[in-house]
Protein backbone atom coordinates (compact mmCIF):
# COMPACT_ATOMS: atom_id res chain seq x y z
CA UNK A 1 0.00 0.00 0.00
CA UNK A 2 1.60 3.59 -0.98
CA UNK A 3 0.76 4.61 2.07
CA UNK A 4 3.04 2.30 4.01
CA UNK A 5 5.68 3.48 1.87
CA UNK A 6 6.03 7.00 3.82
CA UNK A 7 9.40 8.41 5.67
CA UNK A 8 6.69 8.64 8.70
CA UNK A 9 5.46 5.01 8.75
CA UNK A 10 8.48 3.37 10.55
CA UNK A 11 8.88 6.53 13.10
CA UNK A 12 5.20 6.80 14.20
CA UNK A 13 5.37 3.04 14.56
CA UNK A 14 8.09 2.66 16.92
CA UNK A 15 7.39 5.37 18.57
CA UNK A 16 3.64 4.86 19.83
CA UNK A 17 5.40 0.96 20.51
CA UNK A 18 7.51 2.41 23.12
CA UNK A 19 4.82 4.68 24.21
CA UNK A 20 3.09 1.21 24.84
CA UNK A 21 5.65 -0.95 26.46
CA UNK A 22 6.28 2.67 29.15
CA UNK A 23 2.21 2.63 29.61
CA UNK A 24 1.85 -0.61 29.77
CA UNK A 25 4.92 -1.13 32.54
CA UNK A 26 2.94 1.89 34.28
CA UNK A 27 0.00 -0.68 34.55
CA UNK A 28 1.01 -3.80 35.82
CA UNK A 29 3.35 -1.75 37.90
CA UNK A 30 0.08 0.36 39.33
CA UNK A 31 -1.85 -2.77 39.38
CA UNK A 32 0.78 -4.05 41.90
CA UNK A 33 0.78 -1.45 43.99
CA UNK A 34 -3.03 -1.52 44.53
CA UNK A 35 -3.59 -4.97 44.79
CA UNK A 36 -0.17 -6.10 46.78
CA UNK A 37 -1.25 -8.52 49.42
CA UNK A 38 0.76 -6.10 52.15
CA UNK A 39 -2.15 -3.29 51.59
CA UNK A 40 0.36 -0.99 53.03
CA UNK A 41 0.30 2.57 51.23
CA UNK A 42 2.86 3.27 48.27
CA UNK A 43 6.11 5.24 49.07
CA UNK A 44 6.76 8.33 47.62
CA UNK A 45 9.89 6.93 45.91
CA UNK A 46 7.07 4.59 44.21
CA UNK A 47 4.42 6.96 43.20
CA UNK A 48 7.01 9.00 41.54
CA UNK A 49 7.75 6.05 39.38
CA UNK A 50 4.45 5.65 38.25
CA UNK A 51 4.56 9.24 37.54
CA UNK A 52 7.79 9.18 35.76
CA UNK A 53 6.58 5.86 33.95
CA UNK A 54 3.27 8.00 32.54
CA UNK A 55 5.29 11.20 31.73
CA UNK A 56 7.73 9.84 29.48
CA UNK A 57 5.08 7.54 28.29
CA UNK A 58 2.53 10.32 27.40
CA UNK A 59 5.51 12.32 25.49
CA UNK A 60 6.10 9.42 23.54
CA UNK A 61 2.48 9.12 22.74
CA UNK A 62 2.18 12.70 21.81
CA UNK A 63 5.33 12.36 19.73
CA UNK A 64 3.94 9.39 18.12
CA UNK A 65 0.38 11.19 17.17
CA UNK A 66 2.54 13.96 15.80
CA UNK A 67 4.09 12.10 13.28
CA UNK A 68 1.46 9.81 12.82
CA UNK A 69 -0.54 13.56 11.41
CA UNK A 70 2.42 14.24 9.56
CA UNK A 71 2.32 10.99 7.68
CA UNK A 72 -1.34 11.13 7.26
CA UNK A 73 -0.90 14.71 5.13
CA UNK A 74 1.28 13.43 3.03
CA UNK A 75 -0.71 10.44 2.78
CA UNK A 76 -4.25 11.16 2.71
CA UNK A 77 -3.83 14.99 2.57
CA UNK A 78 -5.11 16.42 5.99
CA UNK A 79 -3.78 16.12 9.35
CA UNK A 80 -6.56 14.42 11.82
CA UNK A 81 -9.62 12.76 9.95
CA UNK A 82 -11.97 11.86 12.99
CA UNK A 83 -11.25 7.92 11.98
CA UNK A 84 -12.21 5.56 14.90
CA UNK A 85 -8.50 4.94 15.45
CA UNK A 86 -7.24 8.50 15.54
CA UNK A 87 -10.50 9.15 17.93
CA UNK A 88 -9.43 6.75 20.26
CA UNK A 89 -5.80 7.74 19.88
CA UNK A 90 -7.51 11.29 21.45
CA UNK A 91 -9.07 9.42 24.43
CA UNK A 92 -6.37 7.58 25.44
CA UNK A 93 -4.03 10.55 25.01
CA UNK A 94 -6.68 12.50 27.17
CA UNK A 95 -7.33 10.15 29.99
CA UNK A 96 -2.93 10.18 30.98
CA UNK A 97 -2.92 13.98 30.40
CA UNK A 98 -6.24 14.04 33.20
CA UNK A 99 -3.91 11.36 35.40
CA UNK A 100 -0.99 14.10 34.99
CA UNK A 101 -2.88 17.02 36.01
CA UNK A 102 -4.86 15.14 38.87
CA UNK A 103 -1.80 13.66 40.38
CA UNK A 104 -0.37 17.30 41.86
CA UNK A 105 -4.19 17.84 43.16
CA UNK A 106 -4.77 14.64 44.74
CA UNK A 107 -1.07 13.71 46.45
CA UNK A 108 -2.51 10.77 48.28
CA UNK A 109 -4.90 9.52 46.82
CA UNK A 110 -3.41 6.10 45.58
CA UNK A 111 -6.94 4.80 44.39
CA UNK A 112 -8.11 7.57 42.07
CA UNK A 113 -4.24 7.38 40.84
CA UNK A 114 -4.27 3.76 40.44
CA UNK A 115 -7.66 3.72 38.74
CA UNK A 116 -7.15 6.34 36.39
CA UNK A 117 -4.16 4.94 34.89
CA UNK A 118 -5.82 1.43 34.81
CA UNK A 119 -8.33 3.09 32.92
CA UNK A 120 -6.22 4.96 30.62
CA UNK A 121 -4.67 1.10 29.45
CA UNK A 122 -8.00 0.16 28.86
CA UNK A 123 -8.35 2.77 26.77
CA UNK A 124 -5.21 2.15 25.03
CA UNK A 125 -5.82 -1.68 24.49
CA UNK A 126 -9.07 -0.66 22.95
CA UNK A 127 -7.15 1.50 20.35
CA UNK A 128 -4.60 -0.15 19.87
CA UNK A 129 -6.65 -3.48 19.77
CA UNK A 130 -10.37 -3.63 20.19
CA UNK A 131 -10.97 -0.43 17.26
CA UNK A 132 -10.28 -3.11 14.70
CA UNK A 133 -13.25 -5.16 15.51
CA UNK A 134 -15.50 -2.15 15.89
CA UNK A 135 -18.30 -1.61 12.90
CA UNK A 136 -17.42 1.81 12.48
CA UNK A 137 -14.16 0.79 11.21
CA UNK A 138 -14.74 -1.78 9.39
CA UNK A 139 -13.94 -0.76 5.74
CA UNK A 140 -14.20 2.36 6.25
CA UNK A 141 -10.90 3.33 9.02
CA UNK A 142 -7.51 4.22 6.94
CA UNK A 143 -6.05 2.33 10.12
CA UNK A 144 -7.14 -0.77 8.15
CA UNK A 145 -5.09 -2.34 5.86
Amino acid sequence: MPALQSVWFVPHVIVYMFSYALLGAVAIFALYLWLRSSRREPTEEEMAMCDNLVRVGWSFLTLGMIMGALWAKEAWGDYWTWDPKETWAAATWLSYLLYLHLRPILRKDYNVAFAVILFSFLLLQMCWYGINYLPAAQGTSVHTY
